[in-house]
């Protein structure tokens, strides 16, 4: 038996969980509790992460699935397979070489490719690999931590979602440099858009609306491309719409575990705006008024503005309304001003030079005296 650490939970048909890099097993808890009352859940730790070990030996792609076979072979021989983004290639190759054992797909965040080429514009670029690449040498704890900081930007509850991923991190254990090393290789490396027609066993291909690890388009090529697939897009998730949308995530894969959905269609089939199925509805905190703080808060700066605008109006109301006296210190000093104003109008009265028409009449004068 492979020394693959495996953790089984529940009653039911099969379900094997494949987590993603640099991960482990400790992130699906919140999705076992959702579903061990339906399905014996059967979750592994890829080589080299959590509590599994890392051998060198095996280091492709197509080893690790076959390890992963051997693991899970003297505990079923028939089940589902869930894979989530690295977790999700690995499925696709055990579904591949495997399709006899393997009853249905659940692919999250998935894709063919991971790399961007000239006709595959889904993945990431090839300097951003080479970045990754290098920054993992450097500082591989540092790498993954941005890893996961990435994966829930644009989710609901994004810190939520990234507080769990670090805790599965710091309970269970976190991978080897060198699984990280082979694992980012497979992503920048393989290609299983080959394969993929020989992949008869029926797919839900699930994407997070707001994946920028994955992309949506990655997902909805790889749906088009498997013989017998379901494409759902998730509104306001991310990388882990198992996480931000747990109990929707479960309903969903239940059902399509269980064979209650109706017939699978392609999702070119699909009306244009089917394209992106929304399987969820907005969970509780998004349907959720805004607290009084934050509702009030707007109001508070507009009746501010409010407020001093008639600050000033209102005293000159209400002392014309009460008929205030003015004191008689207050009188005499307008009376002087009023004085001193007159006074100076007075003068520069007499100061005022004469206009036109009167020095015409006053030389008119002068001439007849001097007659």
């Amino acid at each position: 038996m492979s020394d693959l650490h495996v953790e089984i939970s529940g009653e039911g048909p099969d379900l094997v969980l494949l987590h993603g890099w640099g991960l482990n097993l400790r992130v699906w808890d919140g999705l076992v509790d959702e579903l061990r009352d339906r399905f014996r859940v059967i979750a592994v730790d890829l080589p080299g992460h959590g509590r599994s070990p890392w051998n060198l030996r095996l280091g492709t792609p197509a080893e690790q699935a076959w390890l992963i076979h051997t693991t899970l072979a003297p505990i079923t021989n028939h089940y589902s397979l869930l894979g989530w983004s690295l977790g999700a290639q690995i499925a696709l190759d055990l579904a591949a070489a495997m399709p006899a054992q393997i009853e249905r797909l659940v692919l999250v965040a998935a894709t063919p490719r991971f790399a961007e080429s000239v006709d595959w514009p889904h993945g990431m670029t090839a300097p951003a690999l080479a970045a990754m690449a290098t920054q993992l040498r450097k500082d591989y704890r540092r790498t993954v931590a941005d890893f996961l900081e990435l994966q829930v930007r644009g989710s609901v509850d994004g810190n939520a979602v990234l507080d769990q991923l670090r805790r599965a991190l710091l309970t269970h254990g976190e991978a080897r440099r060198e699984a990280l090393e082979a694992g980012l290789r497979t992503l920048t490396d393989g290609d299983l858009r080959p394969t993929l027609e020989h992949i008869k066993t029926p797919a839900l291909v699930i994407a997070g609306q707001y994946d920028r690890i994955t992309l949506p388009a990655a997902s909805g090529a790889l749906a088009q491309a498997l013989p017998d697939a379901q494409y759902v897009e998730i509104r306001r998730a991310a990388h882990a719409p198992f996480l931000s949308h747990r109990a929707e995530f479960a309903t969903l894969i239940g059902d399509f575990l269980l064979g209650s959905q109706a017939a699978a269609r392609k999702p070119e089939e699909l009306p244009p705006t089917a394209h992106k199925t929304e399987a969820s509805q907005p969970t509780a905190e998004q349907t959720q008024p805004p607290t009084q703080a934050e509702a009030v808060a707007p109001e508070k700066k507009s009746a501010g503005k409010k407020r001093s605008k008639t600050a000033t109006r209102r005293p000159r109301k209400k002392a014309r309304k009460r008929g205030t006296r003015v004191k008689p210190s207050v009188q005499r000093a307008r009376a002087k001003v009023s004085a001193s104003s007159a006074r100076k109008g007075a003068a520069a009265g007499r100061a005022k030079k004469p206009s036109a028409k009167a020095r015409r009449k006053r030389r008119k004068k002068l001439k007849r005296s001097s007659r």
